[in-house]
């Protein structure tokens, strides 16, 4: 009888670990806590001893009277006025908090950037049926072969996450509605200061896995379909490109280029490649601050600190904040941005053995109420500090959540040339609005047919 005990238990232990590469969700009794001392997205409901982060009370959803979807997002702290001020005289006052990249930008800017520094608000919320899959998925989701996810769908994959992965697949599906839209112009900043168009444009982007209707026995694994159209400069008017990205396989890509009147398969539009959107400035995978498959690092959840990021910068987006007022020879314009303390993940990226990218160490910042990276540093092969990117999260309201990144800037540190993603110009008239969240959109525009029976000299 003992021998038979003993085979079992060996059986049982073989099964173990001969699937090491599947990582369990938590226990029933740790998902409790995403019903007290959690919010239901995992952040910590309480606030800081200091009293300088607030305790999460529901987040912000009051949606202003009149508010039509597109319109300039309003911005519901615009009477308040800054704290105090964080410059390169003062900066090691509150180094402790402070990441690297910022750092290095008031040192290298000393006379023109500077951390505006507002009381924190907490707005980040969502939708009841968000927190209900949020819930489900904290005993039910869990890693494959440590970079994709299974049993997951419609909420965060893994708000009480167990290591860095887990924590990089809760910002890659953060909670940004169904579908949106927004018209964009983005900017190269060159060494000397002066400020270029790279690209002019607008784009879709559905979410199948945060259908409202759908459920996770239905879901066939698309995370985001993004779709943009560029029309300026004139180069660039015409192409387009469609990216699909999944919890269960690697992105695929296809773009459209008017001077070939073809579809190509893209698989190059991922990674370390320069991205053609902002002339080479930035990476494929530095959209909205990491954007792509984990497959490339190793990654490591280093903890939980209190950090000065930018939040609730509603201010940035107002009709009267023109692209002058928003971005300035080096950098975003202090003037239309807003920092507060909150607490954020600290998640390391060290390139994998066999894997090469031309940024072999990173360093990312995830707001804790929204799981978006707000902030990221990267380091070059000789391990110093290369690069820096610095995301202005929204306020919507009527959404209702934070959308976390998108608007970001790209700093190359060594360099000084630099890229300004998603700035506004409300004086152009074939951009009307801003953000918009959609609801009649479908997933047949997001096709290489789409683009091609759509596609313009």
């Amino acid at each position: 009888m003992q021998a038979k005990h003993t085979l079992l238990c060996l059986a049982m232990w073989s099964v173990v670990f001969s699937a090491p590469h599947v990582l369990a969700a938590v226990s029933a009794d740790e998902a409790a806590a995403l019903k007290s001392t959690l919010t239901p997205m995992g952040a910590e409901k309480a606030g800081n001893k200091d009293g300088t982060i607030p305790a999460w009370t529901g987040g912000y959803t009051t949606v202003p009277a009149g508010y039509k979807n597109g319109d300039a997002r309003p911005d519901p702290f615009a009477s308040e006025k800054p704290l105090y001020s964080i410059t390169a005289k003062n900066m090691d006052t509150y180094g402790d908090k402070l990441s690297d990249g910022i750092k290095a930008m008031l040192k290298k800017y000393p006379d023109t950037y500077r951390l505006d520094v507002y009381p924190t608000h907490r707005t980040a919320a969502a939708p009841q049926w968000v927190y209900d899959n949020t819930f489900a998925n904290a005993t039910r989701a869990h890693l494959k072969d440590g970079i994709w996810v299974d049993g997951a769908y419609g909420g965060v994959p893994f708000p009480i996450p167990k290591n860095g992965a887990e924590a990089m697949w809760n910002h890659k599906l953060t909670w940004v509605g169904e579908a949106t839209s927004y018209a964009f112009n983005n900017y190269v900043g060159t060494p000397d200061g002066k400020l270029v168009l790279s690209v002019r444009g607008y784009n879709k982007a559905m979410y199948p896995y945060y259908k409202k209707d759908g459920s996770l026995e239905t879901f066939k694994g698309q995370t985001e379909l993004l779709r943009v159209w560029m029309t300026d400069p004139p180069i660039k008017n015409g192409e387009q490109f469609v990216l699909i990205d999944s919890v269960n396989k690697p992105r695929q890509a296809w773009q459209y280029l008017p001077g070939q009147r073809r579809v190509r398969k893209a698989p190059t539009l991922g990674y370390d490649t320069p991205s053609d959107v902002n002339s080479g400035m930035e990476y494929y995978d530095e959209s909205y601050i990491f954007l792509g498959d984990l497959d490339r690092y190793d990654w490591k959840l280093v903890g939980k600190k209190e950090l000065y990021i930018p939040y609730n910068n509603n201010k940035f987006l107002q009709k009267d904040v023109s692209i002058e007022k928003q971005l300035m020879p080096h950098h975003v314009n202090p003037d239309s941005t807003r920092w507060e303390l909150h607490r954020v993940w600290v998640v390391e990226a060290n390139l994998a053995a066999g894997k090469r990218h031309v940024v072999p160490k990173r360093r990312y910042y995830l707001d804790e109420d929204t799981w978006g990276a707000v902030l990221a540093d990267g380091w070059d092969g000789q391990g110093q500090l290369w690069r820096t990117q610095i995301a202005l999260p929204f306020l919507m309201m009527d959404g209702p959540f934070v959308f976390p990144n998108i608007q970001w800037s790209t700093h190359n540190l060594q360099t000084g040339g630099w890229s300004g993603v998603g700035a506004t110009n409300w004086s152009d008239p074939s951009y009307t609005y801003h953000f918009k969240m959609l609801n009649d959109v479908k997933t047949a525009d997001f096709t290489p047919e789409a683009m091609s029976g759509e596609g313009v000299r």
